[in-house]
């Protein structure tokens, strides 16, 4: 790469609305899909609220942040993460109601969801030209970064549910496979030259079940294979790992910017 080049890139890393997708990324994304499925499950079971009015109140939540978000001029962390928080906590009450309060259950609900994603997706290809990944510079793929991440968020959660309850491999073993999925994804990327957009996307959905996985094996009383650990108290200690992680990452792109 020439100095233009690198200098091109860095300056593309540092004018883009979204993070790159480094290691520490997945690790912010894999602790936010883990507090989306804590934090989801604290407010629709634990303080009974129900799903409906849960993901109301979530949805209400994304909104708010995600017009934050659009309307910022650049790059700001604790903006961007909110707005993850946010669409893995409405995905995960949406997914809920869906399977369970209208009786879709788990395989109807992940394949309209899954049909969803790739719809959006084509859409995004149609109009723009391309599907952004890490490098997000125009109100529109924004629009459509956002609308992938929220439908795949909620996709997640019926994968994760269905692993783990309909398939009765359980939250333990649901995890690992999330894990085991991912790592081949990894491998794709660093060995074969398939894609890199749909690569990404495919681990962003596979990120959503394992945190939900990872979530219920936190709370879920020991007689369903859980630790049985209070779901705010497991939302607290997560989002706190996830903030170091933030913290982490930021000061990375100060770096880079100054550079």
């Amino acid at each position: 790469m020439t100095q233009s080049s690198a200098a091109a890139a860095t300056q593309g890393d540092v004018l883009s609305k979204v993070p790159a997708a480094t290691l520490a990324f997945w690790i912010a994304k894999i602790c936010a899909t883990t507090v989306g499925e804590t934090g989801g499950d604290a407010f629709s079971m634990t303080l009974k609220l129900g799903y409906a009015v849960s993901t109301l109140i979530f949805l209400g939540f994304f909104l708010v942040t995600v017009t934050a978000q659009i309307g910022a001029k650049r790059y700001h962390a604790w903006i961007y993460w909110l707005v993850v928080v946010a669409t893995t906590t409405v995905g995960t009450t949406t997914s809920d109601y869906m399977d369970r309060t209208l009786g879709l259950g788990y395989v109807k609900s992940s394949i309209a969801l899954l049909t969803a994603v790739i719809a959006i997706l084509i859409a995004w290809r149609l109009v723009c030209g391309h599907i952004a990944v890490d490098k997000v510079t125009s109100r529109k793929d924004e629009a459509f970064y956002w609308v992938t991440i929220l439908v795949s968020n909620t996709l997640g959660t019926a994968l994760g549910d269905f692993t783990a309850s309909s398939a009765g491999l359980g939250f333990e073993n649901g995890a690992l496979i999330f894990a085991g999925l991912i790592a081949l994804v990894a491998a794709a990327h660093l060995f074969t030259k398939a894609p890199g957009a749909i690569l990404f996307w495919a681990a962003y959905v596979l990120t959503r079940p394992l945190g939900a996985t990872l979530g219920d094996t936190l709370t879920k009383p020991h007689a369903d294979g859980g630790l049985a650990l209070g779901r705010f108290a497991a939302t607290f200690a997560i989002a706190t790992v996830m903030t170091g992680v933030i913290v982490f990452m930021s000061r990375r792109r100060a770096r880079i910017g100054a550079a």
